[in-house]
């Protein structure tokens, strides 16, 4: 079979980016990045979702991002909380991880190589999210070009794509793709700031914009929350 990496955080996105991945014929490898975040609950998730989608390798690389700190997620910055839909990605908040997404990919190129991948499946969008630059098409364009000409892959014509199925996609578009692949939302995990028993806050701009698509979709999100949604 044609072998693809997925960069696996756990969450809605892109546990439905692998589910894309493997029905378009791939076999997954799935990358997840345990970058000392707030939210690691979500490397539970991740090996939920690979073991779901019968992933034939699952790495979770240990990358402490947290030595660096700049982010609500890697530091004792304070988690955005109760904004208004609307005005999510106006500005780019607090959870913004610097180069996040470049780190990323840049270790699923090196992992892609290895193993002979011709595909990086990435589960970002760039519609309602919360305005990181590293989520932008124009980027992954960018990166796949860097990427064809700075590995030995690209050299021998071995061309790796990046794709990013959601990325024109909002949540709600994205929850009926997911839903019509039998992605199980309940096992995944998207908040940024979970309390101590791992239950999602209900009020980060994460939590927001997936509780909003779900109402969207006409469905109750089957996962927990701390507040009444």
């Amino acid at each position: 079979m044609k072998r693809a990496i997925v960069l696996l955080s756990g969450g809605l996105d892109s546990a439905t980016a692998a589910a894309i991945a493997r029905s378009d014929g791939y076999e997954i490898f799935a990358l997840t990045i345990d970058y000392n975040q707030r939210h690691r609950i979500e490397l539970e998730s991740a090996k939920r979702v690979a073991v779901a989608l019968n992933a034939e390798q699952h790495v979770i690389m240990p990358l402490n991002l947290r030595i660096f700190g700049g982010s609500s997620l890697t530091g004792d910055l304070e988690v955005v909380k109760n904004v208004p839909t609307d005005t999510i990605g106006n500005s780019i908040p607090t959870s913004y991880v610097p180069a996040r997404n470049i780190i990323f990919l840049s270790i699923a190129l090196a992992y892609a190589e290895t193993i002979q991948a011709e595909k990086i499946y990435i589960g970002v969008s760039s519609i309602d999210y919360s305005g990181y630059p590293d989520c932008r098409p124009e980027f992954l364009t960018a990166f796949e070009s860097m990427a064809n000409l700075a590995t030995k892959s690209g050299i021998e014509n071995k061309k790796i794509s990046i794709a990013a199925p959601l990325v024109q996609l909002d949540k709600t578009a994205t929850i009926k793709l997911g839903l019509s692949l039998g992605v199980d939302y309940s096992i995944t995990h998207t908040c940024y700031d979970p309390v101590s028993d791992g239950v999602a806050c209900g009020c980060c701009e994460s939590c927001l914009l997936r509780l909003q698509a779900f109402a969207n979709v006409g469905i109750k999100d089957p996962i927990k929350y701390a507040i009444n949604n």
